[in-house]
């Protein structure tokens, strides 16, 4: 009997023990409840802020395409304009030693009135000469006069010419001059464009850090957010996205005026990079199913259309930043997503090959590269399907 009291008394205290632990942990879970609820309402009032940082995002991503496609203009008129007034200063030069030989010329026959006199006709008449003679020198006379006349009015119209040509080249220069202001102008907004995107998304991007942090702190012990923290770990411990295949070819215009069902196992990609993901299937971050091709290259790169036909949308959109949709015919649609910039617009009619925007990450996408896909009457299509075996 005496053997069992110590052990009985280990029991009694193990279980006091073990009972004020419970309570311990139960008062720490329902302290921890409290502090979640607090943190979920303070991250319900930060989602206003984090809209606001995206629609801001949208409008400096949206003027970082507009001043691109206005620099691209303006270079092409430029190049128009330069061409030109090369022409025009081709064409002042011809003039001119067209006139400073007529000028020449003129002198010596000026010269030679003034040796000869000015009665050569008047005294062919008076000398008593023969008739026949006579007429034939009058008709000589008569000829000289004439082409004279014609030489003179040929050097009026030309002295003409070159006076509006050197008004055209003054006027040409000066539009080149505007073209040049308006260029160093544009290029100057842009750069402006450019830091204001930066600036956004720094904004942005400490937004979310900090929600990830609290979430992140959040979960530590609550049960309901271990799946979340699991996905989390996995998707930051996944190495960089490793290329299927990667595409070197580009779009051309050979199969324009083909209907668009015809080109299955015809098309070729709108970049060159590589493609880092299937159709169908989950993205890594999210229960989203890939619907398209996303083909990671460098920014800047040029964006060809896979096949003719007529833009119906070119703006900023959430999710996919500056995006262009070119309606081929038939209720078949090609997209292109998280362009820096968009070269074509809304109407604009296009051929197969035709660069269309430039590669970008806009929309908030992590990796630079374009979003593609291929829809029929609204339904997404596989792209690899369409492409051309090599």
């Amino acid at each position: 009997m005496n053997f069992f009291k110590p052990f009985l008394l280990l029991v009694l205290c193990s279980l006091m023990l073990a009972g004020r632990a419970a309570a311990s942990q139960q008062e720490e879970l329902e302290n921890l409840r409290r502090h979640i609820a607090a943190m979920q309402s303070e991250i319900e009032k930060t989602r206003e802020s984090k809209s606001e940082a995206a629609d801001a995002l949208r409008a400096s991503e949206r003027a970082i395409s507009d001043s691109n496609r206005k620099l691209a203009q303006l270079s092409a008129q430029q190049h128009e304009a330069s061409f030109k007034l090369h022409a025009l200063q081709e064409q002042q030069q011809q003039l001119n030693l067209d006139l400073s030989r007529q000028q020449t010329l003129l002198s010596k026959l000026l010269y030679q009135q003034y040796l000869g006199g000015k009665h050569e006709y008047l005294k062919l008449m008076l000398d008593n000469q023969d008739p026949n003679k006579v007429a034939r020198d009058v008709q000589y006379f008569q000829y000289i006069a004439r082409n004279r006349a014609v030489w003179l009015e040929s050097l009026r119209r030309n002295l003409s010419e070159l006076n509006e040509i050197s008004l055209e080249v003054q006027s040409q220069n000066s539009t080149l001059e505007k073209l040049r202001a308006e260029q160093a102008q544009q290029k100057t907004q842009l750069q402006q464009d450019q830091l204001e995107r930066k600036r956004v998304l720094g904004q942005f991007s400490k937004q979310l850090t900090q929600q990830r942090r609290e979430i992140k702190h959040l979960q530590r012990d609550e049960n309901r957010l271990v799946k979340l923290v699991e996905k989390i770990s996995e998707m930051l411990a996944q190495p960089k996205k490793k290329s299927l295949f990667r595409n070197d070819n580009l779009p051309d215009n050979r199969f324009d005026g083909e209907p668009f069902f015809q080109l299955q196992g015809k098309l070729t990609l709108p970049v060159k990079g590589d493609i880092t993901n299937q159709f169908g299937t989950k993205r890594p971050d999210s229960t989203v199913i890939w619907k398209g091709l996303f083909i990671r290259t460098s920014s800047g790169q040029t964006v060809k259309c896979v096949a003719a036909g007529r833009v119906v949308f070119a703006d900023w959109l959430r999710g996919f930043g500056n995006l262009l949709i070119v309606d081929h015919g038939n209720a078949y649609m090609s997209l292109y997503g998280n362009n820096e910039t968009l070269y074509k617009q809304v109407g604009d009619e296009l051929r197969g090959g035709d660069t269309i925007a430039s590669v970008g990450n806009s929309g908030g996408n992590i990796d630079s590269g374009l979003y593609f896909e291929l829809r029929h009457k609204s339904k997404p299509l596989d792209p690899l399907k369409w492409l051309a075996k090599k």
